[in-house]
């Protein structure tokens, strides 16, 4: 007889009765259901950083049925608690994994995907990482913090095969009338864009207070120089001009980058210029009105802040028309948050792939630089520097405490 037929009545009655009740304490939205897809087709993501713009991250992957949210990461105490709180309770069960260390999160194998909003200067460290460990991942604008940081975040994703977003939704849904005015051919041959943003980021001479317990307060500097505790450096409101980390120059290009990000992939794209980075920036200085004129490769020019110049205002060449042509759009449903996870999906590039964001981000830079050097430079994009100026070259990058290195 075989080996089957040994088996006692009463233990195939066990085994049995095991496997009709399994389907009873499996979830229906394990299984799926009419507007959920079963727990096997949803992307897994985790977020790291949750604080303004990463509760706002989380509401938004949260809410879509074809992703599966597991898992939090915060230094600061508070924020990773409640966050915790808001997904078990979306899910009805206590499931979520909080952490402090993002590397823990990473090195979690069911995680398909991760959103970062951490403050800007960890953004570039934290991406890499999530290719390296065969994450996809959403960024929050701005991505970089330094010019050297886009091309190692670009090299990163493509090595790695990874699905990586930046997050400006500013681009196509604010501007989108400026962008079709472009593309719909009715300004003619464009000339140039304005864009007005700003201010620069500041030194930080706040006093020290003590660190509460509620934040680790060595893991939020990172890689950024030590620096005293003090609950404006390291506040998330939105200001630009003081009372946040948005403001100092060791977290943050300012107005410049968070602003610009914005600002400027509004611009590049309208006038297609967003898969170029300049090759020229032009500083000027009319009875102290600071502007920058940027060339680009193609003619087109890009100026920021230019005198008594509206903000996206366009020059095209008047009664001329040209032929429209089609304006990339978003993937999937759900604006940019869906774009990335079709994307994640289907493996193409979403609409602010990461090489895109980062010519956006190089624009910043470039006149970060000419602003601090008062002066004019040329940017060789090949090869990712400055012409005969080592000067400039010197401020591509930042250093950074170890072993928080790049």
């Amino acid at each position: 007889m075989g080996a089957l037929s040994k088996t006692s009545r009463r233990n195939f009655l066990k085994t049995s009765g095991a496997a009709v009740v399994l389907p009873y304490i499996i979830t229906t939205k394990a299984l799926g259901d009419g507007e959920t897809p079963p727990a096997s087709e949803r992307i897994v993501m985790g977020g790291i950083g949750i604080g303004n713009m990463g509760r706002g991250d989380l509401g938004a992957f949260l809410g879509r049925p074809d992703v599966q949210y597991v898992a939090v990461c915060d230094v600061r105490k508070s924020f990773r608690e409640q966050a915790k709180a808001n997904v078990d309770k979306h899910y009805q069960n206590d499931d979520c994994k909080a952490y402090n260390d993002f590397r823990d999160l990473l090195a979690r194998t069911d995680i398909d995907a991760v959103h970062v909003a951490t403050p800007d200067h960890w953004h570039a460290i934290i991406v890499i990482e999530a290719c390296r460990s065969g994450k996809d991942v959403y960024c929050q604008k701005p991505e970089t913090r330094t010019l050297r940081e886009g091309p190692l975040m670009v090299e990163a994703a493509r090595r790695y095969a990874r699905v990586v977003s930046g997050g400006s939704q500013r681009v196509l849904e604010d501007y989108r009338d400026v962008v079709n005015k472009c593309w719909g051919g009715e300004l003619g041959t464009i000339k140039w864009i304005n864009v007005n943003v700003g201010p620069l980021s500041q030194p930080c001479y706040l006093p020290a207070e003590e660190v509460p317990d509620d934040i680790d307060w060595d893991m939020w500097l990172g890689p950024a120089p030590w620096a005293p505790y003090n609950k404006a450096r390291c506040d998330g409101n939105f200001g630009t001009s003081g009372g946040s980390w948005r403001s100092y120059i060791d977290y943050s290009g300012g107005g410049m980058t968070d602003w610009g990000a914005h600002h400027f992939g509004g611009a590049t794209f309208a006038v297609d210029v967003r898969e170029l980075q300049p090759q020229e920036v032009v500083y000027h200085n009319e009875n102290g009105r600071e502007f920058l004129e940027y060339r680009y490769p193609n003619g087109i020019v890009l100026y920021h802040n230019r005198p008594d110049t509206g903000n996206l205002q366009v020059e095209g060449t008047p009664g001329e028309r040209r032929d429209p042509k089609p304006v990339p759009a978003y993937k999937g449903s759900g604006g940019i948050y869906g774009d990335f996870i079709e994307c994640v999906k289907t493996r193409e590039k979403p609409f602010r792939d990461i090489e895109l964001a980062i010519n956006t981000m190089a624009v910043c830079h470039l006149g970060i630089i000419a602003y601090t050097l008062k002066r004019s430079l040329k940017w060789d994009a090949a090869k990712q520097q400055f012409v005969n100026d080592p000067e400039a070259d010197r401020l591509r990058d930042r250093a950074r405490r170890e072993p928080w290195v790049l």
